[in-house]
């Protein structure tokens, strides 16, 4: 069965495509700019630059949604420009919450890899890359799937099971030589002992190498991927609006790398942070399967941004008034 007109998009690709790879090639150049100007050179990122890339980027998604706000507003009118706006602000937050969970595994995966701190901003700028065109296919594929409503259930259904899950899982642990893809990396190309400088792949004696750079790399998308297949349902259970969906999560992926920089040596410190993305994640599922039906067709994004902004303060603070103790020696 269809989903009734409610969940018809106000931006549909064929009549709006324009935007989306106007908006593309604008995220071009942004990340163009940043490799080639800003980290030409590769160098350990320091609390202070990291610190003033996560403003740059929270102020360019914030940039971003005013002028949105603007332009739907000129078309549609204040009411369905404010809606918009909330969601893409709602979705944004989400999936910058749910990346809080990808630091715990970048962490472990430089350690696991003994990546030094001046390349790893390296291995995620190609990483982010590569982030963007998955989760453009993913929000592609759930656009067209949520035009059923059995999709909905499913989708709802599985944050809720991922969310549980969440909660009584263990420890992050990682696993790089058990995962699929560098599995097929190790038998396509043989991987040089050591890493070569800023290189992903090295020649010797007309033979091709990877380093261990470039099995980080493939690892760190790896990851990235299954991270997807949790927070591109959870931003269609705030929004139904392809446009609002790939906008916010491109913004939310662009400050990752900052943020990473920001928090990787504090990650430790957030240890109760992983039960407040259960609980947003659990809470996103049931608005998507439930609430939305019983508000009549959406529940009021406020509410839920202020429900996940108020998870996210409560388990860090939390998480910093009653530090982990430490592991027995």
């Amino acid at each position: 069965m269809e989903v009734p007109t409610e969940h018809m998009t106000f931006f549909p690709f064929h009549s709006y495509g324009w935007f989306y790879c106007g908006f593309t090639g604008l995220v071009r150049v942004f990340l163009l700019v940043d490799l080639g100007l800003f980290h030409r050179k590769a160098h350990k990122v320091g609390f202070r630059e990291a610190t003033v890339w996560t403003v740059v980027w929270a102020c360019l998604a914030v940039v971003f949604c005013l002028g949105l706000y603007r332009y739907i507003d000129s078309l549609h009118g204040a009411v369905i420009a404010k809606k918009l706006a909330l969601e893409f602000m709602t979705g944004y937050v989400v999936e910058w919450s749910l990346s809080l969970d990808n630091m715990f595994v970048f962490v472990l995966v430089f350690r696991y890899f003994a990546i030094p701190p001046e390349l790893q901003h390296r291995v995620l700028f190609y990483g982010i890359l590569g982030a963007l065109i998955f989760r453009a296919i993913f929000i592609a594929l759930g656009a067209a799937l949520l035009r059923f409503e059995w999709v909905i259930f499913l989708f709802g259904g599985f944050l809720v099971f991922t969310g549980v899950k969440l909660v009584f899982s263990s420890e992050t642990e990682i696993d790089p030589e058990g995962n699929i893809l560098v599995r097929a990396l190790r038998k396509l190309l043989p991987v040089t002992q050591t890493l070569e400088g800023q290189r992903f792949v090295v020649r010797r004696q007309r033979k091709l190498f990877a380093t261990p750079l470039l099995v980080t790399l493939v690892f760190v998308e790896a990851t990235d991927i299954l991270f997807a297949v949790d927070s591109v349902p959870a931003i269609f259970a705030i929004t139904t609006e392809p446009l609002i969906v790939f906008t916010s999560n491109v913004f939310a992926i662009l400050g990752l790398r900052a943020m990473y920089f920001l928090l990787a040596g504090a990650v430790e410190l957030f240890h109760l942070l992983r039960y407040g993305l259960a609980l947003i994640l659990i809470f996103v599922g049931i608005k998507m399967t439930f609430l939305n039906r019983v508000w009549g067709g959406h529940f009021p994004t406020g509410i839920s941004l202020a429900f996940i902004v108020g998870v996210l303060a409560v388990t860090i603070l939390l998480s910093l008034a009653f530090p982990k103790k430490p592991a027995a020696p």
